[in-house]
């Protein structure tokens, strides 16, 4: 009887912080009272100028299929129907003149506008 091996691994993260976005949202955290067992939920929502919307808050409620990933001290979670349309999308944080905030780069994304928080 031939054995077959089976690879067994970290499944990937659905969305990566750059270490920008970790140091800011750790610093909200830290702002947040009684931040204990909070973390940022990622989602995605109907909606925006280009049919979908991008939401961030924090969250203390996780959901049996939620899908979760930790940066530094930064618990994400996103919900697996949103999973699917950010798959592979990085979030960054900027605080330039030109540009401030969260910014999220999106590999599914065939349309943004230019609000940056809409995608289809």
């Amino acid at each position: 009887m031939a054995m077959s091996s089976v690879k067994i691994g970290k499944r990937p993260s659905v969305i990566t912080l750059t270490d920008r976005a970790v140091a800011k949202v750790a610093a909200l955290l830290a702002e947040e009272e009684g931040a204990e067992g909070l973390f940022l939920r990622v989602a995605v929502a109907p909606g925006g100028c280009s049919g979908y919307s991008y939401d961030m808050f924090f969250d203390s409620e996780l959901a049996e299929d939620d899908i979760t990933a930790t940066f530094g001290d930064v618990r994400v979670v996103v919900d697996t129907a949103s999973a699917e349309l950010i798959k592979g999308a990085s979030l960054d944080y900027s605080d330039s003149l030109s540009e401030a905030g969260f910014h999220i780069t999106n590999p599914n994304a065939t349309r943004t506008c230019g609000c940056g928080s809409s995608f289809s």
